[in-house]
């Protein structure tokens, strides 16, 4: 994590995958160090440190909000951009991602206005699949969900990795040099987008 002052970007980068070996695990990794390396203060999180329950209301009003969730949402709190890598599931996304949305959609602090933290970060979608598509049927749901869902301001940009399984060099990085630039376009645009959004 880089240095930054107060007024920088801060980007939080994570996947909707909790497998050790995911390649949208990989592709939100590699997001984070393209952004340190352009001197944005980047942090990656891994879905896998966070389990929860599956959400359900009766748990919600006998519990309370899973503490996972909590530190999640206080995550994004400390960021001023969400970078979300999200697998393809049935031309959708992946039930641990919308398990955690639902989590912390539903976790608030005293005085604290329903689904602040979706409403006050700016948002980058990605996704990495084996198809030639990349991805790109269930970034719409995802999408969908976080804009109408949560009300959050969602970048038009977004990156799609086809064919995934050979897309990756052994060193972690893209080795369509193209690709990777399209990469670092949008990770920047996130970041200028939340400048403007908390400058």
């Amino acid at each position: 994590m880089s240095a930054a002052s107060t007024s920088d970007p801060r980007l939080l980068f994570f996947a909707g995958s909790a497998r050790l070996n995911s390649f949208n695990k990989r592709l939100a990794k590699l997001g984070a160090v393209i952004a340190d390396v352009n001197s944005i203060p980047s942090t990656f999180v891994d879905l896998a440190d966070y389990p929860m329950p599956i959400y359900h209301g009766d748990l919600e009003e006998e519990e309370g909000p899973p503490d996972n969730a909590r530190k999640l949402k206080n995550l994004m709190r400390a960021h001023t951009g969400i970078f979300i890598v999200s697998p393809e599931y049935n031309a959708s996304f992946s039930p641990l991602l919308k398990n955690t949305i639902d989590w912390i959609s539903h976790t608030r602090d005293d005085g604290e206005a329903p689904l602040e933290v979706f409403r006050t970060r700016v948002f980058a979608l990605a996704s990495a699949s084996g198809g030639g598509l990349g991805g790109l049927r269930g970034l719409m749901q995802l999408r969908a969900v976080l804009e109408l869902g949560t009300g959050a301001l969602v970048l038009p940009e977004q990156f799609a990795l086809p064919r995934m399984r050979d897309a990756f060099d052994d060193n972690g990085h893209l080795k369509n040099k193209d690709q990777t630039e399209q990469l670092k376009a949008v990770i920047q645009k996130l970041a200028r987008a939340a400048r403007v959004l908390h400058g």
